[in-house]
């Protein structure tokens, strides 16, 4: 790291600490050359591959744009939106890789948007895993009832 002030092309670390919920490390350096302190912000770089071939950087505005196409319609809150693309980001990071298919970013929202609402599950998961036929919705209906739970909940048996 080069000192912003007499472009010394070493410096120390005095401090670090974690902000933005931890998707972020403040360091706090000293250049060894002029003394003086300087601070910089580290993130973590998450990139998308676009079937084209280009990449471009995770957005959660992208994943909540997608999902609320699904939605429409639907009681979901943006606030819902927002808790599940910040889940689905957790969940790419988590998997320790820098650049992820974006075919796999689509597969990564299916599970958190099934717990959230059902019938935009339908409609996103026909998208995503290419429903071509009835029976496709048929086959990914009668999986969703035989994973319900068997408690007599009418909540949850009425959002399929």
């Amino acid at each position: 790291m080069h000192c912003p002030f007499c472009r010394h092309p070493d410096s120390r670390v005095v401090d670090s600490r974690t902000s933005d919920d931890g998707a972020t490390i403040r360091r706090r350096r000293q250049c060894p050359h002029c003394s003086r302190r300087f601070s910089t912000s580290e993130t973590a770089s998450l990139s998308v591959l676009k079937r084209s071939g280009v990449s471009e950087p995770f957005s959660r505005a992208k994943v909540i744009s997608g999902v609320r196409k699904a939605c429409q319609g639907r009681p979901v809150s943006d606030d819902q939106l927002a808790m599940l693309a910040q889940r689905v980001e957790e969940s790419i990071r988590s998997s320790g890789l820098a650049e992820i298919a974006g075919d796999q970013v689509g597969l990564s929202i299916l599970q958190p948007l099934q717990e959230l609402d059902l019938v935009a599950y339908l409609r996103f998961a026909s998208v995503y895993r290419g429903f071509e036929s009835l029976e496709d919705f048929e086959a990914a209906i009668a999986r969703l009832r035989a994973e319900m739970p068997q408690d007599g909940d009418p909540a949850a048996e009425s959002s399929v």
